[in-house]
């Protein structure tokens, strides 16, 4: 397609690695991040801690705890973004749909749907920081000059 930027034909294949490859990073990040957290201030590691929504408590130390992994998830999950989408109008759509994903792993987990006030907090929160720091890194991918010469440059 010659005239345009980026060649933009629908490519499913793509878009489904893409989604994969995000819903990894989101969950392997976030392992780590809690793990490392319970590392360092001694506390029993668990799956619950990513899946069991009720663990995420505002008043007490291990749910702000985990609530302080899954911001800093967000932020390693926008370097995610930027590396695996490298686009800014996607930002959104993948974000997005790496949390509609984790919210029915959370639901089948659970076998209810998540219904705290903390949880979807949190999660807007996340979705808020994690699209915005991505599209801010794509964008300035996006905006540096574009070299129009392959010879040497030669200035007049």
């Amino acid at each position: 397609m010659a005239g345009y930027f980026r060649y933009s034909v629908w490519d499913p294949v793509l878009i489904v690695s893409q989604i994969i490859t995000m819903q990894c990073i989101y969950y392997v990040c976030l392992g780590l991040w809690i793990g490392g957290m319970d590392v360092i201030l001694g506390n029993t590691q668990s799956l619950n801690q990513i899946f069991r929504y009720q663990d995420l408590r505002i008043k007490e130390t291990g749910g702000r705890v985990i609530m302080t992994a899954y911001v800093l998830n967000s932020l390693t999950c926008a370097l995610g973004l930027w590396y695996v989408v490298g686009r800014t109008k996607q930002c959104l759509d993948f974000t997005v749909t790496a949390h509609i994903l984790h919210l029915i792993g959370c639901w089948c987990f659970n076998g209810m749907f998540p219904t705290t006030t903390s949880w979807w907090l949190l999660t807007i929160v996340c979705i808020t920081l994690m699209c915005v720091s991505g599209e801010f890194l794509c964008l300035r991918t996006e905006m540096k000059a574009i070299p129009l010469s392959l010879g040497s440059r030669v200035d007049l």
